[in-house]
């Protein structure tokens, strides 16, 4: 099928008050169809029950309506199916509908924008883009909760040291470790779904910044499109972008926890940690080195990461000084959003199926956490229990610490009689009360790393990606 909009023989829709065409150099920086061609389905959708609107307020005839939705219908078929090439010299994806509408149909394609403008309809085309990738996203993250739920079922009860400051703490399970994950993705979908909800309102029929004069039905045209109502304010129906910035944070905040995943994948995966082993699709070699097993994907996550923040920040110095209502601007908004949707949805895609054949080295996890004096607090409370206060405690297991330090030993290596040098408190049941297993199986508080509280967690998360 031919070209339909060709700069140099076909006038612009809005060039009836000019005497002369746009500058070729303003025209290419003026178009937006190089990115907002993405959005030919919502803004088809929209068209048709904008049409189905018109049509029943009596603004246009029910003859014109169909062949309007007829057309449209035809214009969907053919893109998706190959056969028309949306026309790069169009301004923008709304004029290439529509030129197409009419070439198709006549001059029933003309009555189409009655009572809307291209503000209100680019306003809709976002909210209704948004909308149907958020549920992809959304999606996505579900895949890698379960990824990572999957992981912590295999590894409840496997020891490794839980660290502060990247320093030794305390020994934990890796399945409590990953479930930490899991809750904060759970939180990611939450703030999409909090931020689709806040965005679910209809722009259409704002117009250019007014509203119009037609006896329009703004309601019908919301409840079509699955909308839950409509935006209260014309002039803020189509200046506000507040969705996007929302939208835009919560994307950065997912890639901060893809990236802080990322960043601990990275260092298991050192033969420094040796925790664990991503699996060959999921790694690199070096052109030099031919021992390397390299684990670019994450670090590509945690590369990517500043991107999204860049787009987020670039969102909000673009619209910090934006007068009332909609201004050329706002265009912008579209190449940050697009670029921060298809990197999160790109770095999930990836992120599931390498945690999923991630290989978990328990015995390395064991052999590290029993160094670096990670049950002290154990031995502290041990202490505490029997009746010692637990400043007293905690500087007595700072003194047997090191005397450990000093015979390069672990606290399971001391005798009995030597730990009755510090406190006659100390009996034979100490041994047990330190060592690891016993460790994590007596955090029994709410959360923690028993295994019984790792399963705990695991059914919640599942109960909630389930809904």
């Amino acid at each position: 099928m031919g070209k339909t909009c060709i700069i140099k023989t076909m006038e612009k829709m809005w060039a009836g008050r000019f005497s002369k065409a746009l500058d070729e150099k303003a025209d290419d920086f003026n178009s937006s169809i190089s990115f907002d061609s993405r959005m030919y389905r919502q803004d088809i959708t929209g068209s048709i029950a904008h049409a189905s609107m018109l049509a029943k307020q009596g603004i246009i005839s029910s003859a014109d309506c169909e062949k309007i939705i007829a057309g449209l219908g035809d214009i969907l078929d053919d893109i998706d199916g190959g056969r028309l090439e949306i026309d790069m010299n169009c301004e923008d994806i709304h004029m290439f509908v529509e030129a197409e509408l009419t070439k198709r149909i006549g001059d029933a394609g003309k009555k189409l924008h009655t009572a809307r403008s291209r503000n209100d309809q680019v306003a809709l085309d976002i909210r209704l883009y948004l909308k149907d990738k958020s549920s992809e996203l959304t999606a996505l993250l579900r895949e890698l909760i379960e990824a990572v739920t999957e992981q912590a079922e295999k590894n409840k009860s496997a020891i490794l040291p839980g660290y502060t400051h990247l320093q030794r703490a305390q020994p934990i399970t890796f399945g409590h470790h990953l479930m930490a994950y899991a809750m904060m993705l759970l939180r990611d979908i939450s703030r999409l779904e909090d931020a689709v909800a806040r965005m679910n309102l209809s722009p259409l029929g704002s117009c250019a910044l007014a509203g119009t004069t037609y006896n329009t039905d703004r309601e019908f045209v919301a409840e079509k499109l699955g909308f839950d109502g409509i935006t209260l304010n014309s002039i803020d129906g189509v200046s506000d972008r507040d969705f996007c910035v929302e939208l835009m944070s919560a994307y950065s905040i997912i890639m901060m926890h893809l990236s802080r995943f990322s960043e601990e994948i990275i260092l298991w995966s050192s033969w420094e940690f040796s925790f664990v082993e991503l699996d060959d699709s999921f790694t690199t070699g070096s052109s030099i080195m031919p021992q390397k097993k390299n684990s670019d994907m994450a670090e590509l996550v945690r590369g990517k990461t500043g991107r999204v923040y860049g787009n987020l920040m670039a969102m909000l110095a673009t619209l910090k000084g934006l007068p009332l209502a909609y201004n050329k601007d706002m265009q912008e908004d579209k190449e940050a959003i697009f670029d921060s949707i298809d990197t999160v949805e790109a770095c999930l895609e990836v992120f599931a199926p390498m945690i999923r054949t991630m290989r978990v080295k328990q015995d390395n996890m064991y052999r590290a956490a029993q160094k670096g004096f990670i049950n002290a607090t154990d031995l502290a409370d041990y202490l505490t229990k029997k009746g010692m206060p637990f400043r007293s405690a905690y500087k007595t297991v700072g003194q047997i610490v090191a005397e450990c330090i000093s015979k390069n030993c672990v606290l399971d290596d001391l005798s009995l009689e030597e730990y009755k040098k510090y406190s006659d408190i100390f009996e034979a049941d100490l041994f047990d009360e330190i060592s690891l297993e016993t460790c994590v199986s007596k955090r029994i508080s709410a959360g923690g790393t028993s295994v019984a509280s790792v399963e705990a967690q695991i059914a919640y998360v599942k109960k909630e990606i389930s809904k």
